[in-house]
């Protein structure tokens, strides 16, 4: 690797771009992204003006003329995460979703450009499906060996509870995973030492205004009187089991277990939970602002999600919001990008990365 030049990657079932711009954050350089979204897609080209942007079936894509496209067939990472809903627990883990197989032509990309690293996410339930065993033999069946974790992006200074599975593979020694930066701020005093208190919601939207302004993705909704009613009665860190009888719906006066977060009321003091693609109804998870009696707005979503304010997004309120729930949180893809840079560094591993170089031009000659 030259040592004026940055590493480069490509960004596979891209999304709006969170896992690219901590990649990017970290120090890489852009190439090229897919995904079949056309509003993620258009997001993607409003803020990564360098890469080339692939909109559609990834099967459909012909490798060759791909790496035309981006102009080379050498690529030091490949990242991404193919579809999750199979695997996710709220997607109740159907073994024959067809999604479970994309994994398949992430590994096609693997195999056609031979990256010396490729950064693999997912949701933790990944790690002890079916699909696992035959996703880490093909890696090392292309000669990859194959580290998996699953990282806690709170750890990372991310002010939101949210676990993914982080799968490196490489073919030049093994990075490590990054050791966490944050920690739960009741073990912050006694055995802490370095690290930071985990950010919290307070620390993300706090200055933004209680009251939507409309501009910016903070836009507000329209409550029904009920559903306001609703939202007054939940205290900070409450949910649906604070409801008054008489504004609970019949669905949850049966349902007496469960669903704790449902109609849940964020607290300043905290992180938040897990950020989905409809955090603008309360009646999907714990939604609600921690002081105004509203769900939570886009910009506000956005921010913890760690997504840096002049980020652009493209779409509908919904098309955007679901952009936002399904990213992976830029300031958690920044913490395992920093890793895997420090560990392409050329000036560590100069000698290496040239002896890769000179072994993967020699597999294109014979290929």
């Amino acid at each position: 690797m030259n040592n004026n030049k940055k590493p480069t990657f490509i960004d596979l079932f891209a999304g709006a771009g969170g896992l690219s711009v901590g990649i990017e954050q970290a120090g890489f350089k852009p190439l090229a992204a897919t995904d079949w979204d056309h509003w993620s897609c258009e997001t993607l080209r409003a803020n990564h003006r360098e890469m080339v942007i692939h909109e559609g079936d990834i099967t459909s894509i012909n490798l060759k003329e791909f790496s035309k496209q981006i102009s080379t067939k050498t690529v030091d990472l490949i990242v991404g995460g193919p579809p999750c809903q199979g695997f996710s627990q709220l997607g109740k883990q159907k073994k024959d979703d067809p999604r479970n197989q994309m994994w398949r032509e992430y590994m096609r990309f693997v195999a056609f450009f031979k990256p010396k690293v490729f950064l693999m996410e997912n949701v933790p339930q990944l790690l002890t499906s079916d699909e696992f065993p035959s996703i880490k033999k093909a890696a090392e069946d292309l000669g990859y060996k194959v580290k998996e974790k699953v990282l806690h992006a709170v750890e990372y200074g991310v002010p939101q509870k949210r676990k993914r599975a982080i799968i490196f593979g490489s073919r030049i020694g093994m990075p490590n995973h990054p050791k966490p930066t944050h920690t739960n701020p009741i073990e912050f005093n006694l055995l802490s030492g370095h690290l930071k208190p985990w950010a919290t919601v307070k620390d993300a939207i706090g200055d933004l205004s209680l009251e939507p302004t409309g501009k910016d993705w903070h836009i507000g909704r329209n409550p029904t009187p009920t559903s306001l009613k609703r939202y007054k009665s939940i205290p900070p860190g409450g949910n649906r089991f604070d409801l008054p009888v008489a504004l609970t719906p019949d669905c949850w006066k049966r349902k007496k277990t469960g669903s704790t977060d449902v109609f849940g009321r964020l607290k300043w003091d905290a992180p938040s939970l897990t950020i989905r693609t409809e955090f603008f109804k309360p009646e999907k998870g714990c939604y609600l602002h921690p002081q105004a009696h509203r769900p939570i707005t886009i910009r506000e979503a956005a921010r913890l999600q760690t997504f840096p304010d002049k980020y652009v997004f493209i779409g509908s309120n919904v098309q955007v919001a679901k952009q936002i729930g399904n990213a992976v949180p830029c300031r958690l893809a920044y913490a395992v990008g920093k890793e895997l840079f420090q560990f392409l560094n050329p000036s560590t591993y100069s000698v290496q990365n040239e002896a890769v170089d000179r072994l993967t031009s020699l597999q294109r000659q014979l290929a």
